[in-house]
């Protein structure tokens, strides 16, 4: 554990052992009485300091900061100076990486969370809150595809296969073809820290995780109709 200490905030680094491995976690803050704890966790080709650090240090934020612990989740192996994983590694599924926040969080003593995610760490956060909804108070989800891949997007990522490489196909799960046009200047941005980042073989393990997701089977109840029938987030 690392212990580093920001402006009035502490910031520990922890690797917690869990069922499915470690995961490498940074805790700012501690957690104040009954109060939840910020859980953040980040998209594919990002870590949690790429993918919130422009969030959290934004000046506004800092009102929330004040009064709330923040724990930010970085995928196995997605880390900053992460190693490269060995040979024959079995990359934990989403399923997976969603039952390895409960362990983390009884270890840290976190005891509720206001979950924070972005694509497929907004995927693996629903999925803690479909498995253990009694640890999550709320959900703020961007770009969550609830989806499984369907047959269109297995042939389009087939074709763009043929023609494309790892950090392509994850420029094109953040971009689309306008922005990759138009906004140069943080397209390179990504680019750069998609492939030098991160070890190209865990990015490639976490994204095929990602790819081979099942649907959240959650639907929108109908008052009146179906909501004591249908499995939603609440």
């Amino acid at each position: 554990n690392r212990v580093r200490n920001g402006p009035n905030i502490s910031v520990r680094e922890h690797d917690v052992e869990t069922a499915y491995g470690v995961l490498h976690v940074t805790m700012r803050g501690v957690a104040k009485g009954n109060r939840p704890t910020i859980l953040t966790y980040h998209d594919v080709g990002l870590n949690h300091k790429s993918c919130f650090n422009s969030l959290f240090n934004y000046e506004d934020m800092q009102e929330v900061t004040q009064h709330f612990s923040v724990l930010h989740v970085d995928a196995p192996g997605q880390q900053e100076n992460a190693p490269v994983f060995p040979t024959g590694y079995q990359y934990p599924s989403m399923d997976e990486l969603a039952e390895m926040l409960p362990s983390v969080l009884t270890q840290l003593q976190v005891k509720s969370v206001i979950g924070i995610g972005v694509g497929a760490g907004a995927y693996i956060l629903t999925k803690l809150a479909l498995n253990e909804p009694a640890l999550v108070e709320a959900l703020v989800l961007i770009n969550i595809d609830p989806c499984a891949k369907g047959w269109v997007d297995w042939a389009a990522s087939k074709l763009s296969g043929w023609t494309s490489n790892l950090v392509d196909t994850i420029m094109g799960h953040h971009f689309s073809a306008d922005e990759l046009t138009d906004n140069m200047e943080i397209v390179q941005t990504y680019r750069l820290h998609i492939s030098q980042d991160v070890p190209q073989d865990n990015l490639a393990m976490f994204y095929n995780s990602y790819d081979s997701r099942t649907e959240l089977q959650i639907e929108r109840p109908l008052p009146g109709l179906n909501e004591n029938s249908v499995n939603t987030l609440r």
